[in-house]
C-alpha cells in the first residue's frame, strides 16, 4: 500500500521540490502551504507522515505539531513528524523534540537526506504497530 505524505510548506519551490523527490520515490504526496490548512488535512486525509516547516504563515510549525500531539485519542497525534526547515539553532532543535517532533533536519537538505528520514520515520512507526 502508498504510504501518504503531509508536506506543509509556505515556499512554492521548496514544495515542488520536497514533492517531486517524494513522488520520485513512490509516495503519495498531499501539500498545504500554512499551518491550518496542514492541521485540516492532517485530520481529513489521516496521512502515515508529515513533513513540516516551521516558519508559517499564521500559525508556525511548532504550533502545528503541538496541537496535533495534544489530542492522543487522534490517529494525527501518532503520526510521525518530520520538521524540515532553515530554522537550524539548538533552541529550535529542542523546540522541536518539546512540542513532538520525530526528527528535525535542517534545510537546504538533499534529495537522499529528506528519502532517508522519511523511510526511517516509517520504518520506525511500522515496528510500533508489531
Amino acid at each position: 500500500m502508498t504510504k501518504k505524505i503531509l508536506v506543509v510548506e509556505d515556499d512554492p519551490a521548496a514544495l515542488r521540490l520536497v514533492s517531486y523527490t517524494l513522488e520520485s520515490e513512490g509516495y503519495e504526496v498531499i501539500t498545504a502551504v500554512n499551518g491550518l490548512e496542514g492541521l485540516r488535512k492532517a485530520r481529513q486525509e489521516t496521512p502515515d507522515l508529515m513533513v513540516l516547516d516551521i516558519m508559517l504563515p499564521g500559525v508556525d510549525g511548532f504550533e502545528v505539531c503541538h496541537r496535533l500531539r495534544s489530542d492522543p485519542e487522534r490517529t494525527q497525534a501518532r503520526m510521525p513528524v518530520l520538521m524540515l526547515t532553515a530554522k537550524s539553532q539548538e533552541e529550535d532543535r529542542e523546540m522541536g523534540s518539546k512540542v513532538g517532533g520525530d526528527l528535525y533536519l535542517a534545510k537546504p537538505a538533499t534529495p537522499e537526506e529528506l528519502t532517508e528520514a522519511v523511510r526511517a520515520l516509517l520504518a520506525q512507526r511500522e515496528e510500533q504497530r508489531v
